[in-house]
Parts: C-alpha cells; structure tokens; sequence
C-alpha cells in the first residue's frame, strides 16, 4: 500500500507546484511572481500530504460517522436558530448565539457519532444502517464448514471467540445444495441447515446474517474472500483451495481440518495406549490398527488378536509423507 500512495503523492505535491506556476501564467500582472507561486503551492501540496498521513488509519467508517455528525448537528443548529426563541431581541446577540450554535452542535454531534461508530456501519451493506460491533473478531463462514457439521461441537465448548458472519448467498446455496434431486446432496444440504440451527441454540454464539451480496452469482469464492477483506474478518473454511485464495489476497483464514490436526494427541515411545486390531500386518506375527485421529498403529505379536481390543506399548515412531506410522508390542513381550 505504501508503495502504491508514494508515487501518488508525489504526482499531487508536483501538480500543485505545476497549478501554482500556472496560475502566474494565466494571470499577466502575476508574472514575476511565479517562484513564489510555484513554492505556495508546493507548501500546499506538502500540507495536504501531511494531513493524510496524520489520518492513517482513519476509516471509512469514521468518515460516515463525521459526515453523520456534521449533518446532525447542523441540523440542530439550524432547527434552534430558526425557531421563535430568537425571532426577537438585539440582532448582533441573536447573530452570535446562531454563529456559536452552528459551531458548538456540528462539534458536539461528530464527537457522539464517532464515539458510536461502531454502532452502525455505512460500508456493507452501502446504503443502510446495520448494527455492528466490530470490537469483536468476525469470522465468515462459508458452506463447507456448515456442512462439515464440526463448527457446531467448536462453539460450543468456547473455542472460538469471533461472531459469526453467515452471507445470505451462503445460505441460498445451502438451501439449493438441501433441495438437490441427488440424495447424497440433499443430505450434505441438510446436515447445513441442521448445523445453523445448532448455532442458533448455542447462547454464547454471536451469530448474524449479512445480506452483503457482491459479484457474479457463480463465484462463490470470491465473494466470500471480498466479503472478509471488506468486513477485516477471517475466513473460515474447511475448503484447502478456497484458504489458499484467501491467504493469497492477505485474509487470515481458519481452516478446522487444520485445527483438527493440531489437536491430534502426540504419542510418546513408551507410551501405552487402546488399540482395535483390525487385519494382520507384513510381517509375521504383526496387526495393524488405528488411533481416532487415523494413524496406523502396527502390534508386532498382535496377528492372534485381530478383532479384538488390546493395550499396546509404543517402541518407535517412522515419520511418513501420510503422517507418521507407530510401532507397538503387547505388554510382556519383546519385539
């Protein structure tokens, strides 16, 4: 961004040394003048710079607010200063008491607006008033997480602290997905449908719906990236290539196959552990069977149980382009 506004700056600072020499040009009398000229407007063109670089930061939504507070408090002023209370008595007073009230109720309005700017919001959608508290971190959601269902069990053990934002064009997709002649679609739509309203049952769970509806009606992913960057949200998603998207146009993302991941406990050699063994491995005498999060978990000496549940002691870990694969052996036993 920095990149972007030096040049642009310059460019202004130089139009306005270039606005005041013209200025000389076109008027005659002027004329010797100019070098003065040039170095007014460049003065003018370094304060303006200036006055930018002091609103860093200042947003959009700050700029609704003042507009908001100045048309407010104008309003006022201009309601009590053509009221009857001062239709009569000394006009400079009356001339004063207007000149304060047109100065007093903009200043006071504004500073009420932008205290509440988070009140309301004029960015998303443009026009209209939303409530919106952007003190709290919002999370977009798209429809793959409904669908995945495990977003629900998150939320409702207090993980995730962000509110939840839930497009309308998610929602309509989720319904289409639900009134899909295919039945295996028509099952994923209805696992959605019935994941909100878990959501919605959750207490603690900020949950809103935005009507926000930008882009074509097929790219999917790309609203819901744009919607994020406008809203300063994260993504949430359970969609590698959509996360990849994001990352790729600088939003932070939540991907709950990731979290899922990380949340895999870490087996230590040594360690005992409950095993289904479910069909014999390569070698002679050894069963294979597999943790909750999916790990190959290879018994040496287990062939003889194979069907049944058995406690197994780990010897070594093989790290492995799948993830990594453990050795166990029955307790009492040598490999």
């Amino acid at each position: 961004m920095n990149n972007t506004l030096l040049p642009i700056r310059v460019v202004f600072v130089a139009l306005c040394a270039a606005a005041g020499w013209l200025v000389c040009y076109t008027v005659t009398d002027w004329d010797r003048y100019r070098v003065i000229a040039v170095a007014i407007g460049l003065c003018i063109g370094l304060l303006v710079v200036l006055v930018d670089v002091l609103l860093k930061g200042f947003s959009l939504r700050g700029l609704s607010a003042v507009t908001f507070g100045i048309a407010v408090g104008l309003l006022v002023a201009h309601m009590i200063g053509s009221s009857p209370l001062l239709e009569q008595g000394d006009k400079s007073i009356i001339y004063l008491v207007r000149l304060g009230l047109f100065l007093v109720c903009p200043y006071l309005a504004t500073v009420i607006a932008l205290r509440g700017k988070d009140e309301f919001n004029l960015v998303i959608p443009y026009v209209r008033f939303v409530p919106h508290e952007v003190d709290v971190p919002l999370a977009v959601v798209d429809t793959s997480v409904l669908i995945d269902g495990r977003i629900a069990r998150v939320c409702e053990a207090g993980f995730l602290g962000s509110a939840l934002i839930i497009p309308r064009f998610v929602l309509n997709e989720l319904s289409a997905i639900a009134d899909s002649p295919d039945p295996h679609k028509q099952a994923r739509g209805r696992r959605g449908l019935d994941t909100l309203n878990e959501l919605r049952k959750i207490k603690h769970v900020d949950l809103r719906v935005t009507e926000s509806d930008v882009g074509k009606p097929g790219e999917m992913e790309a609203k819901l990236v744009f919607l994020a960057q406008s809203m300063r949200a994260k993504l949430l998603t359970t969609d590698f290539n959509l996360a990849k998207m994001a990352e790729f146009q600088g939003v932070h993302w939540l991907n709950l196959n990731t979290l899922a991941r990380s949340l895999r406990p870490e087996l230590m050699i040594g360690e005992r552990i409950e095993v289904e063994l479910v069909k014999p491995g390569k070698e002679e005498g050894q069963a294979v069977g597999y943790v909750e999060d999916g790990s190959m978990i290879v018994v040496h000496g287990g062939r003889h149980h194979i069907g049944q549940r058995v406690e197994a002691e780990i010897v070594s870990v093989l790290p492995t382009a799948g993830g990594k694969l453990f050795f166990a052996r029955l307790p009492g036993r040598d490999v």
